[in-house]
């Protein structure tokens, strides 16, 4: 029976009204568990308002940590199999050298008495600015072993950016990677007067702090400052990226991340436990996104703590990741939709090279129709691929689908998607083609995901169903509000003397947009802040458009206009890779961006992107006009945050020219 109206508000507001007060239900349950094929999963329990489901909850698999710390990870793995290979390191040859679960440990244990020799002393900030490289994660577990808090500096933040993160958390040390780096942070010195050590990786200063470690500080040091952690201490505080104003600390604890890992680890069974089937290969993973994000993070969290090896590719070059995927061979990816694209967008370029076009179309399409096929069993709607299709997927599978998977490694059978909503068509293609892609979506605060698709149920289009032990909740206004044990404490003030909540009544309003389906299945819709209002009163979300719209080869970025506006219109950006290689295929010679602007025939080409995206709103809400700007938005120019989304502000700002173009201006 639907909920009262008048307690619509009171709904949106407090958890006094959810349907599940009062103490959780007991671990796992819910669940039937097989130790072969992970968790049999059931029904998320959902909460309707006015005929929809504004409430979605999952019990949780696992017990709450009520001890301990992440600190404990590298020793308990050691002690429960120390010659079990837990991580990889790149060799100077190019190729991989294991570290076992006891050489790491011992590794952690001689870098945290490093730190310890040095001075740093429990509670104390030590910031780490550099790529994706072991170095980081055996500096994280070494920092947390010390009781230390870590606080993770973007590679290409500017020395002011650098200098805010270090100044409000309070930093008395940091790591950086490269000489450079350090140099640039120079000028800022003198605001940095509680910044008491600069180290570098690139000199060496890692290997020396284990060093002076191993002879300065007795084991018994590091054990005593492991002991007094606990769930509810510090481990890290993560800076948003800041798409608008200053970014702020996310105080994420021990317990956070434990509560993540230790649901999604059991949730993706077949992910981080299962053996590959024909292979018997164990679960592995090339960590290419960056450790300065929550993401990242929680993924090397959760493979140390599954025993899953990990290696790390510090360059996101294409060429250098082919490379590095070709040589480590994973099992699994995390990765975020723009990754997904260019992979689907370079191979059907490979195959119109080839004069394959057509043939790649046709079994991209065989895939779409197969994964959905396969969506329709899962969930009780439909008998499955047909016999014509399962042949038409195999004759495919030689001929298209295994380049796909061997540009990935060739062992690849999962991705764990996040950042931006993927599409309902390339995560078909993508099931299709042998790899089951679990999209997930989260934030910072909620460390990392707070929904993923479950395995063997997934729903194409959204982010899944909420993670174990978490509630999922649309307030009256369409925001997302989320709870549970990996939602953070709250933001880091130093001037309010440390952690300010950030939570009602224990929910988090995350300021996104979106709806939850009658089987608690969540779909973004947009950004609250971020919706647009017409000068007609029309709302529209921009996000849709704009990822529809940064699917296509020869798009890059993509900025929706329209507030206070008649109309609503578009800033688009030019992929050169892909608009090279159309030209090429067209019989004509690259040329550069700003030649391109006003092309009738690629003019043509984005008018029809434009039209597709457009079927997807009302036509109030499509894009009337749109401009091709002569330059890409990129991180460097301050157009991106760290983590790719958008800075309307800045964007609105440095082409003001060209949006007053759009509309009569």
């Amino acid at each position: 029976m639907p909920i009262s109206s008048s307690s619509s508000s009171s709904f949106a507001s407090s958890s006094a009204s959810s349907p599940f007060s009062g103490p959780d239900p007991s671990p796992a349950s819910g669940f039937d568990y097989d130790p072969d094929a992970g968790p049999v999963l059931v029904e998320p329990e959902t909460r309707r308002l006015d005929g929809e489901v504004r409430e979605a909850y999952v019990p949780p698999l696992v017990p709450p940590v009520t001890h301990g710390s992440l600190a404990d990870l590298p020793f308990e793995n050691a002690g429960a199999d120390p010659g079990r290979r837990v991580l990889s390191r790149r060799d100077a040859d190019g190729g991989w050298t294991d570290v076992t679960a006891a050489q790491f440990a011992g590794q952690v244990l001689a870098l945290a008495k490093g730190l310890i020799a040095e001075g740093l002393t429990p509670g104390d900030r030590i910031a780490v600015m550099a790529r994706t490289r072991y170095e980081w994660t055996l500096l994280d577990f070494a920092a947390w072993a010390a009781g230390l808090v870590t606080v993770p500096v973007h590679p290409t933040s500017s020395p002011f950016q650098t200098r805010w993160i270090l100044q409000d958390s309070g930093a008395v040390a940091l790591m950086t990677e490269t000489v450079a780096q350090a140099a640039a942070l120079g000028p800022q010195r003198d605001h940095l007067l509680g910044l008491r050590h600069l180290w570098t990786m690139e000199q060496g200063h890692v290997d020396r702090l284990a060093e002076l470690g191993t002879t300065a500080v007795p084991d018994q040091e590091v054990a005593v400052r492991r002991g007094v952690l606990g769930p509810d201490t510090p481990a890290t505080l993560v800076y948003t990226s800041g798409a608008t104003g200053r970014p702020k600390g996310c105080a994420l604890t021990h317990g956070n991340f434990l509560t993540e890992v230790d649901n999604a680890i059991e949730l993706l069974h077949p992910v981080f436990k299962a053996r590959t089937a024909r292979t018997g290969e164990e679960p592995s993973t090339l960590l290419f996104l960056p450790l300065s994000h929550v993401f990242g993070r929680m993924v090397a969290v959760a493979c140390v703590r599954a025993g899953v090896r990990l290696g790390h590719a510090p360059s996101l070059g294409t060429e250098d990741l082919l490379a590095d995927l070709a040589s480590f061979r994973p099992t699994f990816l995390p990765a975020i939709p723009y990754m997904l694209e260019k992979i689907h967008d370079n191979a059907r370029a490979t195959a119109e090279r080839r004069g394959r076009a057509s043939s790649f179309d046709r079994a991209a399409g065989v895939a779409r129709r197969y994964g959905e096929a396969v969506e329709a069993r899962q969930h009780g709607t439909g008998p499955g691929p047909s016999r014509f299709l399962k042949t038409a997927r195999a004759f495919h599978d030689a001929l298209v689908y295994r380049r796909v998977r061997s540009a990935l490694g060739g062992r690849l059978r999962h991705v764990i998607c996040g950042g931006s909503p993927l599409g309902r068509h390339l995560a078909a293609f993508y099931a299709g083609a042998g790899i089951d892609v679990h999209e997930g979506y989260g934030l910072t605060e909620s460390t990392g995901a707070a929904t993923v698709t479950p395995p063997q149920k997934p729903r194409l289009g959204t982010v899944g169903r909420p993670l174990p032990g978490t509630r999922v909740r649309i307030a009256a206004d369409g925001e997302i509000l989320l709870s549970g044990g990996q939602v953070f404490r709250g933001y880091w003030d130093p001037h309010a003397g440390g952690v300010v909540p950030a939570t009602y009544d224990g929910w988090f309003p995350t300021g996104d947009l979106g709806r939850l389906d009658d089987d608690g299945y969540l779909t973004i819709t947009g950004r609250k802040k971020e919706v647009l209002i017409t000068a007609g009163g029309r709302t529209v979300a921009p996000a849709p458009l704009e990822n529809w719209l940064r699917s296509h080869p020869l798009i890059s970025q993509c900025m929706v206009l329209g507030d206070g506006r008649p109309y609503v219109s578009a800033l688009i950006t030019l992929d050169m890779e892909g608009v090279t290689h159309w030209r090429l295929m067209n019989g004509e010679h690259p040329v550069p961006a700003e030649f391109l602007v006003g092309d009738p025939d690629l003019t043509a080409v984005l008018q029809r992107a434009v039209d597709e995206a457009n079927q997807l709103v009302s036509r109030p809400e499509s894009i009337r006009r749109f401009t091709v700007l002569p330059v890409d938005f990129t991180e460097r120019a301050g157009h991106l945050t760290p983590s790719m989304k958008p800075r309307r502000q800045v964007i609105l700002r440095d082409f003001a020219r060209e949006v007053e173009g759009l509309y009569g201006g």
